[in-house]
């Protein structure tokens, strides 16, 4: 199968408003990629702590899809594949993904801001979610840097309610209601929230980006370092390098031969902190 090929108004869509979204794509793999998701979280526990999901605050294993062979083929995937190289190139990085259990409203907020190169989010939900109940909600072309819209939003959105009067559900935004086997992507920089949903809601991402020059290769090895919070020494699994083919590689290499410093960074980690962390 050729990779998926993004058209014109779908790349002209994302760099205008931040987001894509894709129903059903992977409808075909659903079934598959939910029984991985809750084997991982079976041997797991709620996260590196191995503490049960209880429903009360999120549980989040980083990295995630690395556990498993069929989940990390999903970075082979045409569709996937196809998506990742229309929006950061065919050299693109794979980024450490991360698997949860969500609980509650998340609040609005942006996975960091790249004003260099461009990080993306590619997002499966794994349980029915509407505009009540937990869907993602995004704020069309917050994402833009240099932008006097995004710039005001950034500032005041974490505070609606005070420069607003606005309850953060009540934010105007777009509602991306979806179901299992629909695919959904972000600009990181795009703001981004939840609210309405249940303690159980599943759900994990692939994150990926364009690949950095070497002038600026400090800023991805910056980048990778919180990976230690969840006291792991790479920044991917073993399954994941294990079981990669020459194009998969190519997505691996750099942030392979630049996450060296990630095992004493959680070594450290590890010995102040009671257990990882889940933000």
């Amino acid at each position: 199968m050729p990779d998926l090929k993004l058209t014109d108004q779908q790349l002209t869509f994302f760099r205008t408003f931040g987001f894509l979204a894709f129903p059903g794509l992977l409808k075909d793999r659903i079934d598959e990629i939910i029984r991985e998701f809750e084997a991982i979280f079976a041997t797991r526990g709620g996260g590196h702590a191995g503490k049960p999901h209880e429903g009360k605050q999120r549980s989040c294993i980083v990295p995630f899809i690395d556990q498993s062979a069929v989940l990390s083929s999903l970075l082979d995937d045409p569709r996937i594949h196809g998506i990742a190289s229309g929006l950061l190139g065919d050299d693109f990085n794979f980024m450490p993904s991360d698997g949860n259990y969500y609980a509650g409203d998340t609040g609005w907020h942006s996975d960091g801001w790249n004003k260099d190169t461009l990080h993306i989010k590619i997002a499966f939900y794994l349980d029915p979610l509407t505009r009540d109940t937990g869907c993602l909600r995004v704020i069309p072309g917050s994402h833009k840097d240099g932008d006097k819209y995004a710039k005001s939003v950034d500032e005041q959105v974490y505070k609606c309610q005070e420069n607003w009067g606005l309850a953060g559900r009540d934010v105007p935004c777009m509602a991306l209601e979806s179901v299992p086997g629909d695919i959904l992507v972000f600009n990181h920089n795009t703001k981004h929230a939840a609210f309405g949903g249940n303690g159980w809601r599943r759900m994990f991402t692939m994150n990926l980006c364009e690949r950095y020059p070497e002038a600026r290769i400090q800023e991805l090895r910056d980048y990778l370092s919180p990976v230690s919070r969840f006291w792991v020494p790479r920044a991917y699994g073993e399954i994941m390098m294990k079981t990669a083919g020459p194009q998969r590689m190519r997505h691996l290499e750099q942030v392979m031969a630049n996450d060296g410093h990630i095992a004493e960074l959680s070594r450290k980690a590890r010995a102040t902190m009671a257990e990882p962390s889940r933000g």
